[in-house]
């Protein structure tokens, strides 16, 4: 019989394993997850139109609406990222899936615009709320070497997600009406989470900073690895870390993060500023340049389809060569975005410019999305995360706003989209600047040395 061991790393039992298929479920299960937010977006945008007809909404009532689930987003993320550093993943993003199921259902049965705002504001928090908290959950079971691809490979959701309210739409509301957008929006995350209730389990770094939960901790590590010898006096760590209990929000600057928070704050909100302005006005923008509607429908897609495409070819490089990708997709971007707004180029030139800067500004996401989580200790993993997606959410909001300031003074495009450039100077020098910080901190963690903090 195999001596137990005196103290296990946690980090090191997450290395040594190999891609089983609970990597796997957890990766479909949270992928399901993520496209409820691309169907989020999308299903209260096909919602307008009718909501227009049936309640005789006016564009600013309707803006109202659209938006108030965005600016909600803002304030989910932090907030569920402290809840899940003090009561764990598990029960936060299973609550989360609820509260957003249950509020999506609310703005099917909503019978005027105030209950359907106040609906949308729910959903919006819940659901911008739930999505960082998946996001450390999968860094937390993948080993080191797969991580950024788990995580590019489970939000690529999104993006199928937002594909879904048209479908659903040119099937069903024309004999359903607007309602059946929600009832769809609302009925699926319940199923998830009913799912999720039997097959998700607690990080296992979470529990090894919780005593009272040695137990689970122990029977999820035995089917981790079935040779670990786990006695009585066995303690565990989370190797390269420090390994504190207590959350706190000041951890978020400690060391090389009160360097890299920032940093990686404006790459969040940069990155989204100027992916949300071209999302949102690109098609104004190409059918004003004479392409016809449904080849502007077609770049639009390809705007979006681009972006999943660099997810999916720069998460190997993510995981092997660290942050480089993102300064090079910033890199990229800044003569692509000033390209579309050259004057006269023609339509297939100009379809594929939009195409190359979804490619950038989507991928640009990705590599943040895929490497955030990785710079934070447990303890406030989930929080970290969450405040970076909460700033992502503010150069969401600002983008469009801004987009339509410089339209309704009547620039011309040449001039809006070498304005909407400049932002991304600024995220090519933060995204430098980022790389070598980033590697140093993966590479020691958050102490030089393993951690050696015990329970």
């Amino acid at each position: 019989m195999a001596a137990s061991a005196s103290v296990v790393d946690v980090e090191q039992v997450l290395d040594n394993q190999k891609i089983t298929g609970f990597n796997i479920a957890l990766l479909v299960f949270s992928f399901l997850v993520m496209m409820t937010d691309g169907y989020d977006l999308g299903a209260a945008a096909f919602a307008g139109p009718g909501l227009i007809r049936e309640w005789g909404l006016k564009g600013p009532e309707l803006g109202v609406l659209l938006s108030s689930s965005l600016a909600a987003g803002l304030f989910g993320p932090p907030l569920f990222g402290y809840i899940a550093d003090r009561i764990g993943r598990r029960r936060t993003v299973i609550g989360g899936a609820v509260v957003f199921g249950f509020a999506t259902i609310a703005c099917a049965l909503a019978s005027s615009l105030n209950e359907l705002v106040g609906a949308r504001l729910l959903t919006g928090l819940a659901l911008a709320g739930t999505l960082p908290i998946v996001v450390a959950l999968n860094n937390e079971f993948a080993p080191r070497r797969v991580r950024a691809t788990m995580v590019v490979l489970m939000f690529s959701g999104v993006t199928f997600g937002g594909g879904l309210p048209g479908l659903i739409a040119a099937k069903f509301m024309a004999e359903h009406g607007w309602r059946i957008l929600f009832w769809i929006g609302g009925i699926a995350p319940l199923v998830i989470a009913a799912l999720l209730l039997i097959v998700l389990p607690e990080s296992v770094k979470f529990l090894a900073l919780r005593p009272a939960r040695r137990d689970e901790l122990v029977a999820r590590l035995k089917k981790l690895d079935p040779s670990l010898a786990i006695g009585p006096e066995t303690r565990f760590v989370i190797g390269g870390e420090q390994n504190r209990e207590r959350f706190s929000f000041g951890a978020l600057f400690e060391g090389r993060l009160a360097i890299l928070t920032p940093l990686f704050w404006v790459s969040n909100i940069v990155c989204l500023m100027v992916f949300y302005f071209m999302n949102q006005w690109m098609p104004t923008v190409l059918t004003s340049s004479g392409v016809s509607v449904e080849n502007a429908a077609i770049a639009t897609a390809l705007f979006q389809f681009g972006g999943t495409l660099a997810g999916l070819l720069s998460m190997r490089f993510l995981d092997t060569r660290g942050f480089i990708p993102v300064p090079i997709l910033y890199a990229c971007a800044i003569p692509i975005v000033i390209g579309v707004g050259v004057p006269g180029l023609s339509e297939p030139v100009l379809i594929f410019l939009v195409a190359a800067a979804g490619f950038c500004l989507l991928g640009l996401q990705f590599g943040n999305i895929a490497t955030e989580a990785n710079i934070y200790p447990t303890y406030i993993r989930s929080w970290g995360v969450g405040s970076n997606f909460a700033m992502g959410r503010i150069g969401g909001g600002l983008g469009p706003f801004v987009g339509g300031l410089m339209f309704g003074a009547k620039l011309p495009p040449q001039q809006i989209f070498l304005i909407a450039a400049g932002p991304l100077v600024l995220g090519l020098i933060v995204a430098v600047v980022i790389t070598p910080l980033y590697r140093r901190q993966i590479g020691g963690g958050a102490l030089p040395q393993a951690a050696v903090a015990a329970h």
